[in-house]
């Protein structure tokens, strides 16, 4: 039992985690901080946090477990802020979906407590972000993945695991270097060009005209592109290396269907097509869509 949660980001992924603690009955109080005041109050009426903090430090105050669910280039600043609340025994973790920055700003800011820190990125979301769509369940089946390095404290990531499975979610360890980069290619990238295509399609002087057209596949395909956008520009900007990579290998898959197209090349569109209709039928999505 955690005799008190603090809850740093009041939004969606840090109040479901609050109720989802709550309904397992593990936590007995929720004290939350969010930067807008109207959002750390919405929170506790709706039963997500039990006391409004006025500063993070409020939040992390006594507390046994502290989650910053805060825009992955706001969590180097917090934890600068909270590290002297840190004690031995306290769990902190984030929930963002980069891996590498955070941990590097978290040994930066934590220092001596760093080992207290266990880095996660749960595999769940959804495009409507705010505290008014958190929900306990948004865990349940999805994939949670631990990026830990050698200095974080064993007992500590034993501890994050009990809680996330609590919660419903499947925990996985990888390091934060392997996050980043498959991240990248199946996370990050995707949204990259989730946003181009409806830039691209918008953009143009019949662009309302174009997009009344569209159908449940196109509806389908850029889904993700209604996600928040502080919050993917530092997603972006902080996996920039992974990303362009990745990007880069697209662009090349993309030239081969060009050439083929302007050449007239059926055979090759064909092989290229089947090529990804087979891979595409092969693969089950383990744990249903999501959003990060």
């Amino acid at each position: 039992m955690i005799a008190q949660l603090g809850l740093i980001g009041c939004g969606l992924m840090g109040g479901s985690f609050a109720l989802g603690l709550k309904r397992a009955g593990l936590v007995k109080k929720v004290v939350g901080y969010s930067k807008s005041p109207t959002t750390t109050e919405r929170a506790r009426r709706m039963g997500v946090i039990d006391i409004e903090a006025s500063s993070a430090l409020m939040a992390a105050s006594n507390s046994d477990v502290i989650l910053v669910a805060v825009p992955v280039a706001s969590t180097g600043a917090i934890l600068k802020t909270i590290q002297s609340l840190v004690q031995a025994n306290t769990l902190v973790m984030d929930v963002g979906s980069t891996k590498l920055e955070v941990v590097q700003a978290a040994e930066r800011a934590l220092r001596g407590r760093f080992p207290c820190f266990v880095p996660a990125h749960p595999i769940a979301g959804r495009e409507s972000a705010g505290v008014e769509n958190a929900d306990a369940d948004i865990y349940v089946g999805r994939r949670i993945v631990l990026t830990p390095n050698q200095r974080t404290s064993p007992p500590h990531i034993a501890l994050a695991t009990e809680l996330w499975q609590a919660l419903g979610g499947h925990v996985s360890l990888m390091t934060a270097e392997d996050h980043d980069t498959a991240f990248a290619a199946v996370s990050h990238l995707p949204h990259l060009l989730a946003f181009a295509m409806m830039n691209a399609i918008s953009g143009q002087p019949q662009g309302k005209e174009l997009l009344a057209l569209a159908g449940p596949g196109f509806r389908d395909f850029t889904r993700i592109a209604a996600s928040d956008p502080k919050m993917w520009r530092d997603i972006l900007l902080s996996n920039q290396e992974s990303i362009m990579e990745q990007s880069r290998l697209f662009q090349r898959a993309l030239a081969e269907l060009e050439r083929a197209i302007v050449s007239k090349d059926e055979k090759t569109l064909a092989e290229v097509i089947e090529r990804a209709s087979q891979v595409r039928a092969g693969w089950r999505l383990a744990s249903g869509p999501s959003q990060s």
